[in-house]
This record gives C-alpha cells, sequence and structure tokens, in this order.
C-alpha cells in the first residue's frame, strides 16, 4: 500500500497532515499556515474554499494524505 491516499478533503482526519502532490509541502493542522493566517488546530478540511497551497498555488485537490510510514 502506498504512503499516500488521495482524498477528498472532507474525508479527512482533523489532525490529518497533507501534503501537496506538487511541491510536497506538508499542510499539518497543528501549525495552521501563517502565510494564510489559518490559525494552529484548524483540520485540512476546514480550510477556506480559496485556500490554496502556500508555497507553489496548487488547489487543495491536489494535496493527499500524509501516511504514518509504517
Amino acid at each position: 500500500m502506498s504512503a499516500f491516499e488521495n482524498f477528498g478533503k472532507r474525508e479527512t482526519d482533523s489532525q490529518d497532515r497533507m501534503e501537496c502532490g506538487i511541491c510536497w509541502h506538508v499542510y499539518d493542522p497543528a501549525e495552521g499556515d501563517p502565510v494564510w493566517q489559518i490559525p494552529p488546530g484548524t483540520p485540512f478540511s476546514e480550510l477556506p474554499e480559496d485556500w490554496r497551497c502556500p508555497n507553489c498555488d496548487a488547489l487543495q485537490s491536489k494535496f493527499m494524505r500524509l501516511g504514518d510510514g509504517g
């Protein structure tokens, strides 16, 4: 099984870290996103609809759930 699984953003757990499939930027809910002024503790599923990767401007649909690695 792949370390990555592509899910719609509404199907993610509140603590799931999400990785951009374009530039590999990781969105971590515990950290939020200072570029977009997203406060820490904000799950990926609750990001604004217009939120994009702060590194490469990719759409949310390009993000994949980061696996546990084991």
